[in-house]
């Protein structure tokens, strides 16, 4: 068993809280109190991810969205938080902190998409590199595959060579990507009127949505927790399921 402090001493050193946004609640956020023989990771903590932690023997879930975010004024039956508390399960939550961190949300998709000589923009929240030349359609096709993605995209009309990325909700941050001297900009979500400011200065907008470009920080985590403690089983949630459905 490991003590919830060394693991949650850990994780600020990966994502040290400084660099989370002043809007944002990372850290510690559901405290029960006990050492962690087992852990799951996960993008979200819904009910359907406590039970599995909870049939699975964990005890702690490390996740990167808040599972309080907003603040709390009551606490009630079937509350997320409350399902926690009830199954003696702590909570880690490190978002835009692990967003902006090294090794974190960003590089994480910057090494599934194959960027090379990567640096950070936008603030230090996205990443931009080059990658080998490709049309609009190819990086939407290889966006598509890498992720197992549904993918829209507004074609830009030029080779892509340097690509700039920001997961989750990252459209806004399009003027970023283009002062950076991106060619494409693939992000989770985007507005019909950013896909028309690419369209406008020639530049590629991919959306593969929320779900698909952070997921794979689960994996990241889990294999980070594994390799600093090894005494700790850690899994990836396998109920932790983009909410959308597709047709």
């Amino acid at each position: 068993m490991t003590e919830l402090k060394e693991i949650y001493g850990y994780l600020k050193e990966l994502a040290p809280l400084e660099l989370a946004e002043d809007w944002d609640n990372p850290g510690l956020l559901v405290d029960c109190g006990r050492p962690a023989g087992r852990v799951l990771t996960c993008l979200d903590i819904t009910g359907p991810v406590v039970r599995e932690a909870q049939e699975k023997g964990c005890d702690l879930v490390v996740s990167h969205h808040p599972v309080i975010f907003r603040p709390l004024k009551a606490l009630q039956e079937g509350q997320v938080p409350c399902l926690l508390l009830k199954a003696g399960i702590s909570a880690i939550c490190m978002h835009t902190n692990l967003d902006a961190a090294p090794g974190g949300v960003n590089d994480t998709l910057a090494q599934w998409m194959g960027l090379r000589e990567v640096e950070p923009f936008a603030e230090g929240m996205g990443r931009i590199g080059w990658i080998e030349e490709m049309s609009a359609h190819q990086l939407a096709q290889e966006t598509a595959r890498i992720l197992h993605a549904r993918v829209q995209w507004a074609d830009g009309g030029k080779p892509i060579r340097r690509l700039a990325l920001i997961t989750g909700s990252g459209g806004s941050m399009l003027e970023d990507a283009i002062r950076a001297g991106a060619d494409a900009l693939l992000t989770g979500e985007a507005s019909h009127h950013a896909a028309l400011d690419a369209l406008a200065a020639g530049v590629t907008l991919v959306a593969a949505g929320h779900y698909a470009t952070e997921f794979p920080v689960a994996q990241t985590l889990a294999t980070r927790l594994g390799d600093r403690f090894r005494d700790l089983e850690v899994l990836v949630s396998e109920t932790d399921r983009d909410p959308y459905h597709y047709l």
